[in-house]
């Protein structure tokens, strides 16, 4: 495992400081770029949208520093090796938005054996949570940036990952931008092909028109099963913590639902589907 150099401040004492940026040029050379894929592969409705907000110093230094040891820009180039990503064979949760990273970082905390891959394009989030990795001492992150339907498709083999969580992503609540969001069938069949076996994919909203949305689409697909016997919501798992998101949202009367359902075996459905899709 490699390790990050000392925190900026430390290496630049006393050295003259660092020179405007030129017109165009990145403010993280060596960190995420603004658009990893570029324009090859095609043009789709996205189910996200990139935030501009204000990097701190703090997230700045982690983006610098640690990005180049814990960072992956998602540009479909090349089919991933995860035991060589993570320097281990342990199984891996990809988590798919994960805002400024606390939950994330505390759930690497408390299970040191699952690798997290996770994806999100918010820059400060970003650098947040490699932030909280270095400060927790966290191994087992790894902070991807970029669209996770090219991650899965073009970057993970099948049957690679062994869970799947998509905590409160965008909800998108105007109808005519329900085809945005991210829980569709088409999305659950790609997602399916990456999962092995028995993996858990675990959804969670505040949105309670789309929390019906996410039940009702994983319900009717082939490749998934609900681990709730009655067929609906999963009380919150200990696991999952409380972000602060989620608190202020349960303050103004919000209801969180949570959807827990495994990856059927490969031999129990309905029908067969190769296993990498085009």
């Amino acid at each position: 495992m490699s390790t990050p150099e000392a925190p900026l401040a430390e290496r630049t004492a006393g050295e003259p400081s660092p020179r405007a940026r030129a017109k165009g040029e990145p403010r993280f050379p060596d960190g995420p770029k603004a658009d990893p894929a570029g324009s090859h592969f095609e043009r789709r409705i996205r189910s996200f949208q990139p935030r501009r907000s204000r990097v701190t110093s703090g997230q700045a230094d982690a983006l610098q520093r640690l990005w180049p040891v814990w960072g992956l820009d998602i540009d479909g180039s090349r089919r991933l090796d995860l035991a060589e990503l993570f320097g281990n064979g342990r199984p891996v949760v990809l988590e798919i938005g994960f805002g400024m990273g606390e939950a994330t970082a505390e759930m690497a905390a408390a299970d040191p054996g699952t690798n997290i891959l996770a994806v999100d394009v918010h820059t400060p989030g970003q650098g947040h949570l490699l932030h909280l990795a270095e400060e927790r001492g966290l191994t087992n992150v790894r902070v991807a940036n970029g669209d996770a339907i090219i991650l899965l498709r073009e970057m993970l083999a099948p049957d690679s990952l062994s869970g799947l969580r998509v905590f409160f992503p965008d909800p998108w609540p105007k109808k005519r931008h329900h085809k945005r969001r991210l829980i569709q069938p088409e999305f659950l069949t790609l997602a399916a092909s990456r999962l092995a076996p028995s993996a858990l994919v675990h959804c969670a909203t505040d949105w309670e028109p789309y929390a019906e949305q996410m039940l009702e689409v994983l319900t009717a697909h082939p490749d998934f099963e609900n681990t709730r016997e009655d067929g609906g919501f999963a009380p919150r798992p200990e696991f999952r913590p409380l972000t602060r998101f989620e608190r202020q949202g349960l303050d103004k009367g919000h209801v969180v639902n949570d959807l827990l359902f495994r990856r059927v075996p490969h031999d129990d459905r309905a029908g067969h589907r190769d296993g990498d899709p085009a």
